[in-house]
């Protein structure tokens, strides 16, 4: 299974909580909050200032590996 920018938040939390870590390390600190939830990755990096690209990659690279 992969992500894609257009992926909601709460969308890849379900996939693998092991996502978390990797969005708390960029600094996305409200990922339990219900906003989130219904945010997707592009929508969260550039309320964040993160290139959704390169986060989209590193999370699929962490599930390639599981």
């Amino acid at each position: 299974m992969q992500v894609t920018k257009d992926t909601l938040i709460g969308e890849a939390l379900q996939i693998s909580m092991d996502i978390a870590p990797i969005l708390m390390g960029i600094g996305m600190h409200c990922i339990g909050c219900p906003a989130s939830q219904g945010e997707s990755i592009a929508e969260a990096c550039m309320v964040h200032g993160v290139d959704a690209d390169e986060l989209v990659a590193k999370i699929n690279a962490m599930l390639a590996e599981k």
